[in-house]
């Protein structure tokens, strides 16, 4: 079975999100995109504490596809440093996970 992976980043605006969500669906790399939020995030930056408002992009794929998708958030993403944080699935319900398999485009070597 091929390991997949949810992987996470947030942007400043929904719209922002949506272009992702669609961009990735669009070039086979994820299977879903869930949009959440508004959400408030806390961190700090250039030395300072900042409070944001933020959409969080929850990402479905494999990760065979993970440098693809980084490469390509990278590109589409207008943070100067988008969160990317890939977490295993660890199990999944067999079913979705050959739906999505029939979604995402052929594994890279």
């Amino acid at each position: 079975m091929a390991q997949y992976i949810q992987l996470i980043t947030t942007t400043a605006r929904r719209s922002e999100a949506e272009q992702i969500a669609h961009s990735l669906i669009d070039e086979r790399l994820a299977g879903c995109v869930q949009i959440v939020g508004p959400i408030t995030s806390v961190y700090r930056w250039e030395g300072k504490v900042e409070t944001s408002e933020e959409w969080q992009c929850v990402i479905k794929s494999r990760a065979d596809l993970l440098g693809r998708l980084q490469e390509t958030l990278r590109r589409l993403h207008p943070y100067q440093v988008p969160e990317m944080l890939a977490l295993p699935v660890l199990d999944g319900n067999a079913d979705y996970l050959r739906w999505m398999d029939g979604e995402l485009r052929a594994g890279e070597s």
